[in-house]
């Protein structure tokens, strides 16, 4: 099996992306989500995984953002709209995206933490990838302003660090 990982500007890669995530995450897949109204930052790079056979099987967004925790400035990257083909699941392509992520999240030397928000169904899935829940309280912007962003648990990763605990203030929209 031959797999193309690509990492790409997140704006330009858009319409290659829109497809995959709209049969994933589209309007008529969320609705019902206690999180189907939140405005979403724009990705910076998008991990693209490809195959001969398949296309686009899988995505994921990272995100780079000079953030606050504990009222101290600090760089974090993120990742965020995972997606995965559903017919292609269950083959690595996620985890693999998510490495790729995590890799170029290490090569920006300012990032310190990294963090993503998942349903609960899916904690075990970033679990067993180092990723560990933050106990502490998220901050983010929204049309209507500044709120507390208790949509989806958050998680981190450590890049430096991984603060477990306190509040983050993501200065800027979710990912």
């Amino acid at each position: 099996m031959s797999v193309e990982i690509d990492i790409l500007n997140g704006d330009a890669s858009w319409p290659i992306a829109e497809p995959l995530h709209q049969a994933v995450w589209g309007p008529h897949m969320i609705a019902d989500k206690p999180w189907a109204h939140v405005k979403w930052a724009h990705a910076d790079l998008r991990v693209l995984i490809e195959t001969p056979e398949d296309g686009l099987v899988c995505h994921v967004g990272i995100y780079f953002r000079t953030a606050t925790w504990n009222g101290q400035k600090v760089h974090i990257g993120g990742i965020g709209g995972v997606c995965t083909r559903e017919d292609r699941r269950g083959r690595g392509y996620a985890t693999m995206a998510i490495d790729a992520a995590v890799h170029t999240m290490r090569a920006n030397e300012a990032v310190r933490f990294a963090l993503l928000f998942c349903e609960p169904h899916n904690a075990p899935f970033y679990a067993a990838r180092s990723w560990l829940p933050f106990e502490g309280e998220v901050y983010c912007e929204q049309p209507e302003g500044r709120i507390r962003f208790t949509h989806m648990p958050p998680y981190v990763f450590n890049i430096v660090r991984a603060p477990t605990l306190g509040t983050i203030d993501l200065c800027g929209l979710p990912w």
